[in-house]
């Protein structure tokens, strides 16, 4: 009896060895055939070449489509993945060492010079792992919503718009005249009865039968006291909504001197705001994009919708570049672009971009609005004082993985079990933003 037991034990660690050595096998088969092409597909390497694609590709490439660029869907299975390393970095090497494939792209596409990226191996790896992560998706379509009214965009503050005080105040004005006009109608009403009535005495008809004295009425010193306030409250009202406007340019649009959509740039063809306004993220400012960006794409297409010649709006980058598209070639006689600036803060309002975007994790639509679906870009916010401290009040602050934050984090949760908040690290102090 002890035999077979110590048999059947065997046979079943033999069973269990079997089995996880298959395991193993299987799972290592699987990671090697997952990855045969030196590209991982783990999600956090994705995520990373997401953020980098959209910040530096996707203005020229699309993954199933054509843009200025060829559609980029299986690119790991056209080309090894070491040639995609050095594609990336510094194309124009490629093509001048004579790849074959390498000059045969560069012509079909116009010529159309590819920036060189200084992106570690890593880096390109995981652009390269997004890329065939998303070349076995669908594609989508994305639609672009119309652009909204600047004039009707509503302020994101608590604050009462002065708009809707003045309608309440004419409304209650109205109202008012309605209840006179009423009570005027009943008295009227009431006369006529009594009169009709044989009860009355002869005090009591000369009471009801008064007249109304009008000129009396205007002359009391009760009338002149209401007139005299109502007219001193109109008039500091208008001051005050006068004093509070001030500097608030909420849906300016001015005219620029080259119209610049981006309803068509950062809304049709996504183009990342990062790669036009290089400074988000890195700097207190985001800064104007310099021409040279816009030749990044305008060397190529000249035109919209593929139409011959240069289109008027193009041309006038060409002229303040010196530019001739016929040649290729730059001249000396440069001039820069003359943009106006649509949103201004006061030199004693101190704000930082990177602060807010790269440490806070805003998106710009928080505070710039949808400038996705604007042909002409407006101040989409007040921008005032109370409406940056209603955001630090309502703000949870972004701790994940900062460890910057971790003891203030154990601080507060021994007092509160609401979330931390902007304010709750000094976000309130006048020293923040004004020193």
């Amino acid at each position: 009896m002890i035999t077979n037991n110590l048999s059947i034990r065997k046979a079943t660690r033999l069973i269990l060895s079997a089995s996880f050595f298959l395991l193993v096998i299987f799972f290592s088969y699987t990671s090697q055939a997952q990855e045969s092409d030196g590209i991982p597909t783990d999600e956090s390497v994705v995520s990373a070449g997401e953020s980098l694609f959209k910040g530096n590709c996707a203005q020229c490439h699309d993954i199933h489509e054509v843009v200025i660029g060829p559609a980029l869907k299986d690119v790991h299975e056209r080309r090894p993945k070491e040639w995609l390393l050095k594609w990336v970095k510094n194309s124009q090497k490629v093509i001048a060492s004579g790849d074959e494939y390498a000059v045969a792209l560069f012509n079909e596409y116009n010529k159309n010079v590819m920036p060189s990226y200084p992106f570690s191996d890593e880096q390109v790896t995981s652009l390269l792992a997004y890329i065939k992560v998303e070349s076995t998706k669908e594609p989508v379509k994305a639609e672009v919503a119309a652009a909204g009214d600047a004039a009707g965009v509503a302020a994101a503050d608590d604050s009462i718009p002065s708009s809707y005080l003045t309608a309440i105040f004419v409304v209650l004005i109205v109202v008012l005249i309605l209840i006179l006009v009423v009570l005027g109608l009943i008295i009227s009403v009431l006369r006529k009865y009594l009169n009709e009535s044989s009860e009355l005495n002869e005090e009591d008809v000369e009471v009801v039968n008064q007249k109304f004295d009008l000129f009396g009425l205007l002359q009391s010193n009760a009338f002149i006291g209401l007139v005299i306030f109502l007219f001193t409250a109109i008039v500091l009202k208008t001051l005050i909504d006068g004093a509070f406007t001030i500097g608030v340019q909420q849906g300016y649009m001015p005219t620029q001197p080259i119209a610049f959509s981006h309803e068509l740039h950062a809304g049709q063809y996504e183009i990342d705001c990062n790669y036009c306004h290089t400074g988000v993220r890195k700097a207190k400012s985001a800064n104007i994009p310099s021409p040279n960006i816009c030749m990044n794409c305008h060397s190529g297409i000249k035109n919209v919708g593929g139409a011959s010649g240069v289109s008027p709006e193009i041309a006038k980058i060409y002229a303040a570049i010196d530019y001739n598209p016929e040649t290729g070639e730059y001249g000396n006689n440069p001039k820069p672009i003359e943009w106006v600036r649509v949103h201004n803060l006061p030199d004693l309002a101190y704000f930082n971009h990177s602060q807010h975007v790269k440490v806070g994790g805003l998106e710009c639509q928080t505070c710039h609005g949808p400038v996705e679906e604007m042909e002409v870009v407006y101040q989409y916010s007040t921008l005032t004082m109370g409406w940056c401290i209603n955001c630090h009040r309502e703000t949870d602050v972004n701790t994940k993985g900062n460890e910057y934050y971790t003891n203030l984090v154990e601080l507060h949760e021994e007092h509160s079990k609401e979330p931390m908040k902007v304010e709750d690290i000094g976000g309130l102090e006048c020293s923040k933003c004004h020193y």
